[in-house]
């Protein structure tokens, strides 16, 4: 327990909202508002770890009279659950065996040895593997790389060439940083507010967001952000100057000849990680092939991991890829973290609080319906900058959902460019994890994160406001 006020604070926000209810709400409102705030405050604090604050709707909303036992449960057994599942186990593959490793050296060698192809071949390999990977684990992977390319510029004491290595070793983290977070927009599994959002509009509406229609609006997007973002940091923000940089060659060939060639374990990752994104991408033509045959994103998740555990590591040999030891890496707390939110998102509609704020937000005059959803985009810019990414989703995509309705429009309309904001904060350390692993760096300075994150909000939110009219 990391502060007894805030520890406090949660339950007496509660009893605020529950037995004085300020907001004069209807009674099941106030509970919901009252729970609502307590895990906020648990959230946003860290008073006790996130996973443990998303357990509480279990014990309450029974015990309020909100939603039932079952009700409450039901939640952490979607079926986005164990898509992220799967997801998560293909990372776990790919980590073990150093795959991620090697994708990523390879990525950042093919883009040239210059100091600024360098910059961009981490922000490319940080996008590249966020997409399939969390975008916490891909920083972490990249850190090390990073930090080996960054010391082969030490010893320097020409006053230009000492401000060129700050530039470029500020840009290399905050590559890594941001690619991470972006790459995380590109697919489904790449971001948990992405397939949070596809289970709320599954559970509220009955509308399913497949990993292909993600894609073909998440991908772009990503591309033209991370390549905005490349411009930004090192054409205008933090210019380096430094020209060829003929030892990053040496470096990536070195750490990449430690590697060896390909083992059979990895060519074995390796297959059943492009089968599992070609067959997310070619989901819609098979499932009308074979049907009455039911398959979905979730299917093909499970049936990758089935594979990591049944394939053998080796030939001849009957150890597999993955065994069961091996899930003690597996981060368990984003899945009640992501179980507990749905669970918040049911009560949310079940007490009426949904339509509520759908009635007072559509009578806000914007002008536009346009300038209205770029308001709701905005709205969740700000929030995720107050809050975890996860719990703005949670508690903003049922509103916005709704809102879509209203208007007589689809829920993912509204719903995906809102979900897509909520990645689109880079101006903080604590804003999402890859940033404070930026920051820990010691070559990240707060005030050059807030710098950047700054264009690149603004930058976000121009992009955001394209979607928007392209899908209107």
């Amino acid at each position: 327990m990391k502060n007894r006020y805030t520890f406090a604070l949660g339950p007496l926000l509660l009893l605020l909202f529950w037995l004085i209810n300020p907001l004069d709400l209807n009674p099941p409102a106030a509970k919901v508002c009252g729970v609502i705030a307590w895990m906020l405050t648990w959230w946003i604090s860290e008073t006790v770890p996130m996973a443990v604050t998303s357990l509480l709707p279990i014990v309450l909303f029974p015990f309020l009279g909100v939603l039932t036992l079952d009700q409450s449960c039901q939640p952490y057994g979607d079926k986005y659950v164990f898509l992220f599942l799967g997801g998560f186990v293909l990372a776990l593959a790919l980590e073990k065996w150093n795959l991620h490793r090697r994708l990523a050296l390879n990525i950042i060698r093919k883009t040239g040895t210059s100091a600024n192809r360098i910059v961009f071949g981490f922000l490319l390999a940080s996008f590249a593997l966020s997409m399939w990977i969390s975008n916490t684990a891909t920083a972490l992977m990249m850190f090390p790389i990073g930090a080996s390319v960054v010391t082969l510029l030490s010893g320097k004491d020409d006053k230009a060439l000492s401000k060129g290595k700050s530039n470029f070793s500020t840009t290399i983290f905050l590559c890594i940083a941001y690619g991470s977070s972006i790459g995380g927009i590109a697919t489904l599994v790449g971001s948990p507010p992405n397939a949070m959002m596809a289970g709320i509009l599954k559970s509220n509406h009955d509308i399913t967001v497949s990993f292909f229609d993600w894609f073909i609006v998440g991908f772009p997007f990503a591309i033209v952000l991370m390549l905005l973002t490349y411009w930004v940091l090192v054409k205008w923000i933090f210019p380096n100057n430094l020209g060829h940089f003929s030892m990053g060659g040496e470096l990536l060939d070195r750490e990449l000849k430690a590697l060896g060639s390909w083992s059979f374990t990895e060519k074995t990752i390796f297959i059943v990680f492009i089968c599992t994104a070609l067959l997310w991408m070619l989901l819609d033509p098979i499932s009308r092939l074979i049907q009455p045959i039911e398959i979905s994103d979730v299917t093909v998740a499970i049936i990758a991991a089935l594979a990591l555990f049944i394939l053998p590591a080796r030939k001849g040999s009957l150890e597999p890829v993955l065994t069961w030891s091996d899930t003690n890496r597996l981060p368990w707390g984003i899945l009640l973290m992501f179980g507990g939110g749905l669970s918040l998102a049911k009560a949310f509609k079940e007490c009426g609080l949904v339509s509520d704020i759908t009635v007072f937000i559509q009578a806000m005059d914007t002008g536009s319906l346009f300038q209205f959803v770029v308001v709701l985009c905005l709205t969740g810019l700000i929030l995720t900058a107050l809050m975890s990414n996860l719990a703005m989703v949670n508690i903003f995509v049922p509103v916005v959902a709704s809102l879509a309705i209203a208007f007589g429009k689809s829920p993912e309309w509204f719903a995906i460019p809102v979900t897509i904001a909520a990645s689109c904060d880079f101006m903080f350390p604590m804003s999402t994890p890859p940033n404070a692993i930026a920051y820990s760096s010691g070559m990240v300075k707060a005030k050059h994160m807030f710098k950047a994150g700054v264009f690149l909000d603004v930058l976000s939110l121009a992009l955001l406001a394209g979607l928007v009219w392209i899908i209107l």
